[in-house]
């Protein structure tokens, strides 16, 4: 049974399926479409084209679906798209796309957004990503599924966070992280891999040692990147987890690979 409290404002064009509950002073506008289950606790605003899916739950003074901060966005239909199943905490925002973009920002299932986090115009965030504290992704940023990013940390415009990444709290990212990728410091470098992650998603330890073997190879100080990558393709190709990482350096992207420090610190 859908309830909504008579101290919120819902729009008379808004979609709302069974079981939606809304508390007080939350606002949602008429183009809004909430799924089966979903919770807005309360002082919640969901406004323009978003589409939230079932059983998520957003918490107090989040804003979702408000314009986007791009000063040639001119009210142009743009969307935004968040998935099932998702946590939403407090103060968290999340803007819909631009038609310089794709015109969309998009959200997986099953994430945890923590107190404070932005996510940009067309951003796509997969699935059970995690975003702690604070933790700010610049506009059409890509965040594969499982990855984890720190408190306080910003990821800069077009950036690409691969799958089982993590980046660490307070750390600035410029650069394209591979799958598996751990980045730490103030100025994003790779640190290793996310082997605590690996472990917990239930990678065998072949897989990890294999996974090393390829880093070591592919961030190693002789020959080109491009020359790095031919041979782990070779030495690699019948191992996915390493192909991933393959896959991920040869697509195309507007923003260079992250890298080690030189001097392997």
């Amino acid at each position: 049974m859908t309830q909504i409290h008579p101290m919120a404002v819902v729009a008379p064009g808004a979609e709302l399926g069974a079981g939606v509950t809304i508390g007080p002073f939350c606002c949602v506008g008429e183009n809004v479409r909430l799924g089966d289950g979903v919770s807005l606790v309360s002082h919640v605003v969901v406004e323009g084209h978003t589409t939230i899916g079932a059983g998520t739950r957003v918490f107090p003074f989040a804003a979702l679906g408000l314009p986007p901060q791009h000063l040639r966005y001119k009210g142009e239909r743009v969307t935004l798209d968040i998935g099932s199943n998702n946590q939403i905490r407090e103060h968290v925002t999340m803007h819909p796309g631009t038609p310089l973009g794709t015109g969309a920002t998009r959200v997986g299932d099953n994430g945890l957004f923590m107190v404070g986090t932005h996510v940009a115009h067309d951003c796509a965030i997969g699935n059970h990503v995690i975003l702690a504290n604070n933790a700010t992704l610049g506009g059409h940023v890509h965040v594969d599924d499982h990855a984890y990013l720190g408190g306080l940390c910003a990821i800069h415009q077009f950036v690409r966070i691969g799958h089982h990444a993590m980046i660490g709290g307070m750390s600035g990212v410029e650069s394209d992280v591979i799958p598996y990728g751990s980045v730490m410091g103030d100025r994003g470098r790779l640190s290793g891999l996310n082997v605590v992650g690996l472990k917990r998603h239930g990678f065998s330890r072949e897989d990890v040692h294999r996974l090393r073997s390829a880093y070591r190879l592919l961030f190693a100080q002789e020959g080109t990147m491009a020359e790095r990558l031919v041979d782990v393709a070779e030495l690699f190709e019948d191992h996915p987890p390493v192909m991933d990482i393959v896959n991920f350096i040869r697509e195309d992207s507007t923003r260079s690979i992250c890298q080690p420090r030189a001097n392997g610190g």
